[in-house]
């Protein structure tokens, strides 16, 4: 119910009579007066007023379980949601999760990790009060081959959820980093449990640098965080919120053809490398092209010198453009 009466008196913007509360969610006075106690002492700024009711100040970030469950809008993505406060890794959480039987859309969100991760088992920063820490549990039932899309597709839902919430315009360096004027301001994890040809479940869990910081070497020449572009503390919560927004309608369009041939234009639209010149950063051996976009499954298409086309798929192959990060 305290998620409730956040999001009714963050609508209103005004006094809520404790009556109307009452009556809207079935329930006592005392129960309303209670719920609103344990809400000033999670940190709202709620005050209370005979013959007027409660009203919720425009308050600095309280970010927990009740206000990302205020703000979050959506049928199933990112119901429920799990909040920690600190936590070895949103993805191992989300992973045993999975395992005890939880549903598609179950979101686990942390403010500090302890053992965060990036690709290829990079340790990956995660300190408390500062970014976004969020895995979402997925249950898609198709081909195996097909879940790498699944990260080109979170990745749109970021970069739509960043460009809602802070007004700015991010863009993806393939296949899932966001990045603002060139320097990396998210990265993501996807992994899967599958036996044969089935998917158990597949997790996706996304970093994003919110708050101001320091960035350790080697990564603070190409890191960045959205304060810095916004001028501006970012409400973490109305992120998550506009991501999981964001995601679902692009995850129904994407199952529609279990490939990116429904949002591929929305996705190469906002493709960084697109029409670049890149290296590709292959075990078989590296090579030099030009970007010219994605295929349907999600691959890179590199345009070589020769004239013809590669395909790269995101696993061991890297990307860089050939003058730098992007």
């Amino acid at each position: 119910m305290k998620a409730k009466i956040l999001a009714l008196l963050r609508e209103r913007g005004g006094y809520v009579s404790g009556q109307e509360m009452c009556d809207m969610f079935q329930v006592s006075r005392t129960a309303v007066w209670k719920a609103i106690n344990q809400l000033k002492k999670e940190g709202y700024r709620i005050d209370a007023v005979s013959n007027k009711g409660y009203f919720l100040h425009p308050e600095e970030e309280v970010f927990g379980s009740h206000e990302l469950e205020s703000r979050i809008d959506t049928a199933w993505a990112g119901r429920p949601v799990h909040f920690f406060e600190t936590i070895d890794s949103t993805n191992l959480r989300a992973k045993l999760e999975a395992e005890a039987g939880a549903k598609q859309g179950t979101l686990i969100v942390a403010d500090e990790q302890t053992a965060g991760r990036g690709r290829r088992g990079r340790d990956w920063e995660s300190p408390a009060g500062k970014n976004v820490y969020f895995t979402l549990l997925l249950r898609p039932e198709m081909d195996p081959g097909r879940a790498s899309m699944l990260t080109l597709v979170m990745a749109l839902a970021v970069a739509e959820g960043i460009q809602k919430t802070c007004r700015l315009d991010p863009q993806i360096k393939w296949p899932n980093d966001i990045v603002l004027e060139g320097k990396k301001i998210c990265g993501m994890l996807t992994e899967m449990s599958l036996e044969r040809d089935y998917i158990h479940y597949v997790v996706v869990g996304v970093g994003i640098n919110v708050g101001l910081q320091c960035f350790p070497e080697p990564i603070s020449a190409t890191a960045a965080c959205l304060q810095e572009f916004t001028g501006k503390p970012v409400n973490r919560a109305t992120l998550i919120a506009e991501i999981m927004k964001s995601f679902e309608p692009l995850y129904d369009r994407f199952l529609q053809t279990y490939d990116m041939r429904e949002i591929r234009q929305l996705y190469e639209d906002k493709l960084v490398n697109r029409n670049r010149q890149v290296r590709v950063l292959d075990p078989k051996g590296e090579y030099t092209g030009t970007a010219r976009g994605i295929n349907d499954r999600g691959e890179l298409l590199v345009e070589l010198p020769d004239g013809r086309t590669e395909t790269v798929y995101a696993g061991e192959v890297s990307v860089r453009g050939l003058y730098g990060y992007t």
